[in-house]
C-alpha cells in the first residue's frame, strides 16, 4: 500500500509541468479567435448580472437585505458575490465533463495522469474568476465597500470551492466516458441546484416557508435543514459575509464546506482512479 501510493504521489509531480501545459492551453483557447479576446471573462459576467439584476429586482421586486454591518443594500452588490461563485461551479462542472471525452486523442496515444485534464479545466476557470472578483472588487469599492481587507478571505474561499468543484468534476469526467446521458442530467441538476441556492433571492424567503410549516402527506418537512444540507447554500452565505456585509462568516459553514470539499474530492478520486482503466477503448 506505501508503495503504491509513492508511486502514485511521484506520478503527480511528475506530471506537474504537463498540468501546467494543459492549464495554459485551456486558457488560450477559451477565446481563440475571438476580437474581444479575454473581454469576454470580463463581459460575460457583467452581462448576465446586468440581465438578471434587471430581471429580480426592477420586474420581480426582490429587494436585497441591508449589509451588516456594511449597510450595503444594492441589489446587484448582492447579486455578484453569489453569482460568481455558481459560475465556478457550472463552468467547472461542464468543462470537467468534456475533459476527457474532448481530449481522446491525446488519451489514446500517449500515457499520463488523466486526472491533469480535469485538474487543467478547473484551474483554468479559477484563474477566470479570479478577474471576475478583481473587477467585482473594483465595483464594490465604487460604491462604497472597502472589501479589499477581505480579499484574503474571498482567497481562501476560493480554494476551498475549488476541493469541491474538483471533486465534482472528476467524478463527473469519468463518468461521462461510459454514460454520455450524464452531460444532460448534470445540466438538469445544476438548473434545479441554481435556484435551490440563494443567489437570486435572499434565505430570508426559505425561512418564511419554513415557518409556514409545509406538509407532504401529514408530515412536517423541515425546510431550512434540508436546504442547508446544501454547501452552496453555506458557500455562498460566506462569500456575501465578505463580500457585501464586510464581515467574518460563520465559522460553521467554512467548516462544513471544507469538510464537504475534502470528502468529495477524495471520492471523486478514488472513483476517477477505479473507472480510468478502461477510458481509451471507451473513447
Amino acid at each position: 500500500m506505501v508503495t503504491s501510493r509513492t508511486s502514485l504521489w511521484t506520478e503527480y509531480k511528475s506530471a506537474r509541468e504537463l498540468t501546467v501545459n494543459l492549464t495554459l492551453r485551456e486558457l488560450k483557447g477559451k477565446y481563440k479567435r475571438s476580437l474581444l479576446g479575454w473581454t469576454w471573462s470580463l463581459l460575460n459576467p457583467l452581462a448576465t448580472i446586468a440581465i438578471f439584476a434587471l430581471v429580480f429586482a426592477f420586474f420581480l421586486k426582490i429587494d436585497a437585505p441591508v449589509g451588516h454591518p456594511s449597510g450595503a443594500h444594492n441589489f446587484a452588490l448582492f447579486l455578484v458575490a453569489a453569482l460568481l461563485p455558481w459560475n465556478y461551479l457550472n463552468n467547472g462542472l461542464n468543462g470537467s465533463m468534456g475533459a476527457l471525452v474532448g481530449n481522446a486523442n491525446l488519451v489514446k496515444k500517449v500515457y499520463f495522469p488523466r486526472e491533469a485534464l480535469v485538474v487543467a479545466n478547473v484551474a483554468s476557470w479559477a484563474y477566470s474568476l479570479l478577474i471576475e472578483f478583481a473587477v467585482a472588487a473594483a465595483v464594490y469599492l465604487v460604491f462604497g465597500n472597502m472589501v479589499l481587507p477581505w480579499l484574503p478571505a474571498v482567497l481562501v474561499l476560493i480554494a476551498i470551492q475549488s476541493l469541491m468543484v474538483l471533486g465534482l468534476g472528476l467524478l463527473l469526467s469519468v463518468l461521462n466516458v461510459y454514460f454520455r446521458d450524464v452531460q444532460h442530467l448534470i445540466n438538469i441538476l445544476l438548473l434545479v441546484w441554481f435556484y435551490a441556492t440563494p443567489i437570486v433571492y435572499p434565505p430570508s424567503f426559505v425561512e418564511k416557508a419554513n415557518n409556514s410549516h409545509p406538509e407532504l402527506f401529514g408530515h412536517v418537512i423541515p425546510v431550512l435543514f434540508l436546504y442547508r444540507l446544501n454547501p452552496m447554500v453555506r458557500l455562498v452565505g460566506a462569500y456575501r459575509s465578505v463580500l457585501y456585509d464586510l464581515r467574518f462568516p460563520s465559522m460553521f459553514d467554512v467548516a462544513y464546506v471544507t469538510v464537504f470539499g475534502l470528502l468529495t474530492l477524495a471520492f471523486g478520486l478514488w472513483t476517477f482512479r477505479r473507472l480510468q482503466g478502461r477510458v481509451a477503448e471507451e473513447l
